[in-house]
C-alpha cells in the first residue's frame, strides 16, 4: 500500500491538473513520492500529446496588457486567448501562469497572429514548446488560439469573469482619443455585454447589407405591409440591424436613451477601434 493521503491526492491534482485516477496511479507507482509522481504524470502526458490533438479545447481564459507605442505616441493593447479542454484546468495555477508568459511573449515579440506568437520565445524555448510541455504536465490539449493588437491614443481594457471561480472569459480592448479615455472604460464594459461586430456602419460589408435589405423586404411583404409603405419599413428594419451590430449606434448600456456614439461625443472625444474575444466563441 502506497504511503500517501487524501491531502496528497488533492494537492497533486491541483498542481498537475490531471484526473483523480491518473493522480492515484502515479502516486501508487512512485510509492507515495509526490515529486516522482508529478514526474510520472509529465512523462505520461508527453506520450499522450498526439492523442490530445483531436480533442476540443473550448475552455480557457483571456489575458491583456497595454504598453506605450514605440514612438511614445499613444498606446498598444494586446489581447491573447489561451484554450484548454476543461474549466478545471482553466483555473489551474500552472495554466494561468502559462497564459501570462504567453502574453509577455506577445508583448515582447510584437506578434500579430497565433502562428507568429507560437514561434516567438519565452526564455530560450519557443512559445509552442512551452505550451506543449505544459499540456504534458496538465494532461490536456492546450492551444494559443488568437492574439490581437490594437493601437490608439488611449487603450482601455476590460476583462470579465463569467463565473467567480474562473479566470476572465471575455476580453475587450477599446481604442479612443485621449479626451474619451474615461468613458472608454465604460464603453469596453458595454462591448463585453452587447457584442457589437462593427465600429461604424461603413465597416459592414456591402453583401451583408444587401442580404439584410432583402430579408427585410421579404419579411415585410410576407406580413402583408402596404406596397407604398415598404421603402420606409425596409429602411427602418435595416437601421434596426445597424443598431444591433454597430457599436457606435447601439444604445449605451448605462444610458439607453443615448447611443454609444453620442455618449462618446458628449465626452469630447471619439472611439477609433475595439476588439472583443470570448473564450471558445
Amino acid at each position: 500500500m502506497a504511503n500517501y493521503t487524501a491531502a496528497d491526492i488533492k494537492a497533486l491534482r491541483e498542481k498537475s491538473g490531471a484526473g483523480m485516477m491518473d493522480v492515484k496511479k502515479a502516486l501508487d507507482e512512485s510509492g507515495g513520492d509526490v515529486d516522482k509522481a508529478m514526474e510520472l504524470i509529465r512523462v505520461k502526458g508527453l506520450k499522450g500529446v498526439a492523442k490530445r490533438e483531436g480533442r476540443s479545447a473550448s475552455e480557457g481564459l483571456v489575458v491583456a496588457a497595454v504598453v506605450d507605442a514605440p514612438d511614445a505616441d499613444g498606446q498598444i493593447g494586446i489581447l491573447v486567448e489561451v484554450n484548454a479542454e476543461t474549466d478545471f484546468v482553466a483555473k489551474n495555477a500552472t495554466f494561468i501562469d502559462l497564459a501570462e508568459k504567453v502574453l509577455g511573449a506577445a508583448v515582447a515579440s510584437g506578434a500579430a497572429d497565433a502562428e507568429a506568437l507560437a514561434a516567438s520565445y519565452i526564455g530560450e524555448k519557443t512559445v509552442q514548446d512551452v505550451v506543449d510541455e505544459t499540456a504534458a504536465t496538465l494532461g490536456e490539449k492546450i492551444v494559443v488560439r488568437r492574439v490581437a493588437r490594437l493601437a490608439g491614443e488611449n487603450i482601455s481594457v476590460y476583462l470579465h469573469r463569467t463565473a467567480k471561480d474562473l479566470p476572465p472569459q471575455v476580453g475587450v480592448l477599446v481604442a479612443s482619443s485621449k479626451p474619451a479615455a474615461e468613458i472608454a472604460g465604460e464603453v469596453a464594459m458595454h462591448v463585453a455585454a452587447f457584442s457589437p461586430v462593427y465600429l461604424i456602419r461603413d465597416e459592414v460589408p456591402a453583401d451583408t447589407v444587401a442580404d439584410e435589405r432583402r430579408i427585410a423586404e421579404e419579411t415585410s411583404r410576407n406580413e402583408g405591409k402596404p406596397e407604398a409603405a415598404l421603402p420606409k419599413i425596409i429602411e427602418g428594419r435595416l437601421n434596426g440591424f445597424f443598431k444591433d451590430q454597430v457599436l457606435l449606434e447601439q444604445a449605451f448600456a448605462r444610458d439607453p436613451k443615448k447611443s454609444v456614439g453620442q455618449v462618446v461625443k458628449d465626452a469630447g472625444g471619439e472611439v477609433t477601434g475595439f476588439v472583443r474575444y470570448r473564450v471558445g466563441a
